[in-house]
């Protein structure tokens, strides 16, 4: 069933959602085993896709149980987490007899640790049935560490997660759920452990950050106390991203990063997102792709998309992000805009498209495997699949948020573009 947009958004109190305590900076992740132990864990589960051969975990591991804290291993968690990770993860929490859960990675790690949490606080119910605005009946959730490996979704600080529904693979539904009890007890982000992550991640999740910052900044909300940081993010992108890619040790670059993912998702926390997310998650539940690659090639068609009804705020962006827009009209510059995101996602090496994608275009990329096995090695380009992914657009719950109305039809040129088009 479609959202109606009026029912969700077009009110005068727009509400403001808390943040976490968080520990950022160099030498945060040193106290891992110090904050578990204070927070009454004694048997912990960790939670992660596995960062095989960075030597995170197993150094992670070992200053946990330095404090006397036992560490059971959840490892199978995957990219765009489904909604067995989170069943899995929350029967073995049971039956280890764990009191606590620290994720350590990305986003992924870390919804689906909120996902696990919403079963076991709610005595196994599916993780499906929590879709959408605080589901949660029970507000006594198990105490939650979440450690950040990569610069990107701002999960550790968010009241967001989002979750596969795999339940029937001829419709798969990629869904996000908005809940005060999920947030995390503590965040930790230290930019150290973001020098092993490779440079494609690197420019994949910094562009996921681009979408958190400049989202809420254009949003129907139009939050005030979200405009601050989405501004300065965009600023740190502009002044951190490309080093970081190129750079991956440049020590300023990764904590300019860490810091800017960090308040971009404090802008969308209470500010809204929009349609660059939808698509990023529409694709992403028919074929598994990097949400974080999904959004860097959604981006600029939205912003395009976008252009008539904020473009004022985009002329503000195009400033941000560097652009002399001193000589140009306010339209010109919001034109820039979309430009500069463009020339962005060129020196990043961001493909042009959703067509060009393949099993091989990344390492770790996870399309046609597990239940996506035999969905093909590239995207259907085709105008039924466009169309569907338009559809799946028109029902997540970050679409109320976009500034521009949209129908399905309205969507699909852009879509389209998505899929088959380059600039």
């Amino acid at each position: 069933m479609a959202i109606e947009l009026n029912q969700i958004w077009d009110f005068p109190i727009k509400e403001f959602h808390p943040f976490p305590k968080a520990k950022l900076g160099v030498g945060a992740h040193d106290m891992l085993g110090v904050e578990a132990k204070d927070l009454g864990m004694t048997r912990a589960l960790l939670m992660t896709t596995g960062l095989r051969g960075s030597g995170i975990i197993e150094e992670l591991i070992g200053k946990i149980e330095y404090q006397g804290v036992d560490v059971v291993l959840f490892d199978k968690v995957e990219s765009n987490p489904k909604d067995y990770n989170c069943m899995d993860a929350a029967a073995l929490y049971q039956s280890e007899k764990c009191d606590g859960i620290i994720s350590v990675g990305g986003g992924s790690s870390h919804d689906a640790a909120k996902g696990a949490r919403m079963v076991i606080a709610h005595d196994g119910r599916n993780i499906n049935e929590f879709e959408g605005f605080s589901k949660a009946t029970n507000k006594e959730n198990p105490k939650h560490i979440a450690v950040s490996t990569t610069a990107g979704t701002g999960s550790e600080t968010s009241w967001a997660y989002v979750i596969t529904d795999t339940s029937d693979m001829n419709k798969p539904h990629k869904w996000v759920a908005f809940d005060d009890t999920c947030l995390v007890d503590l965040a930790m982000d230290d930019p150290l452990l973001y020098y092993s992550c490779p440079e494609h991640f690197t420019a994949f999740c910094g562009f996921d950050v681009l979408a958190h910052a400049s989202e809420p900044y254009v949003s129907r909300l139009d939050f005030a106390p979200s405009l601050g940081n989405a501004k300065y993010s965009i600023e740190l992108i502009r002044d951190h991203l490309r080093t970081a890619v190129y750079d991956p040790r440049n020590l300023a670059a990764r904590t300019g990063m860490m810091h800017a993912q960090y308040i971009a998702a404090q802008a969308f926390n209470s500010g809204g997102l929009g349609l660059v997310h939808s698509l990023s998650h529409a694709v992403s539940a028919f074929y598994d792709s990097h949400h974080g690659l999904n959004n860097a090639i959604a981006l600029p068609r939205v912003w395009e998309y976008n252009l008539p009804s904020r473009f004022e705020r985009y002329a503000e962006i195009a400033a941000l992000m560097g652009v002399d827009t001193s000589k140009m009209t306010t339209v010109q510059a919001a034109d820039a805009a979309v430009e500069e995101a463009i020339r962005l996602s060129k020196d990043l090496g961001i493909p042009d498209n959703f067509g060009q994608l393949s099993v091989n275009s990344y390492e770790k990329n996870r399309m046609n495997t597990g239940k996506y096995e035999g969905r093909g090695e590239t995207m259907d380009t085709s105008d039924k699949q466009v169309r569907a992914i338009a559809e799946h657009m028109m029902d997540d719950w970050c679409t109320p948020g976009n500034p521009r109305e949209s129908t399905v039809e309205s969507l699909i040129p852009m879509v389209g573009h998505a899929f088959t088009g380059s600039y």
